[in-house]
């Protein structure tokens, strides 16, 4: 596999020509099921398989645990400003520098996991309840400089679920062989 592979699994986020109400309903139910699925990729790993990186230079299992945590609590947010203001500009974060923080280098993911399992049903609630028009609601992101719909965001947080799922089966095929 060459790096881009490696980096990108799953390949990167595509939007469809059309987003369609089974298409959020896929989405969301992409989010729905990502607490389970990273909690049973991670139960039963050691200390040092939670050490393991996905590719080389790339973040530990439990930097992409915690990534995760901290990301979509970040998306949650801006979901909420998004429904609350008139297309508010969101502030972004240094997600890198975030993974080097102390909570993002700890070898128990427990809390990141528990975070990811009360923050994901309480923003699937959220989102199996939006209205068309809701869906429709914007906010602008200054890093990318592009206004994002909710619509649209919910795709990519879903592609982010299954890219970092993705990432931490990766880890554990390889072995820590980078």
């Amino acid at each position: 596999m060459n790096i881009e592979e490696l980096k990108f699994p799953i390949g990167t986020y595509k939007v469809p020509h059309e987003i369609t109400s089974e298409t959020i309903s896929n989405w969301i139910n992409s989010i729905e099921k990502f607490p389970k699925a990273v909690l049973d990729a991670t139960a039963n790993l050691s200390v040092e398989q939670l050490n393991w990186v996905y590719r080389p230079n790339g973040w530990t299992i439990k930097q992409v645990v915690h990534h995760c945590a901290d990301s979509h609590l970040n998306s949650m947010a801006r979901f909420k400003l998004a429904l609350t203001e008139d297309n508010p500009t969101i502030r972004p974060y240094e997600e890198q520098l975030w993974a080097e923080l102390p909570d993002s280098l700890t070898n128990d993911i427990t809390d990141s996991i528990l975070l990811l399992n009360g923050l994901h049903a309480k923003w699937v609630y959220l989102l199996y309840n939006l209205s068309k028009k809701q869906l429709k609601r914007t906010y602008i992101h200054p890093g990318h400089d592009k206004q994002f719909t909710i619509e649209y965001t919910i795709g990519s947080y879903a592609w982010h679920c299954n890219h970092h799922l993705a990432h931490i089966h990766q880890a554990i095929k390889f072995e820590n062989k980078f």
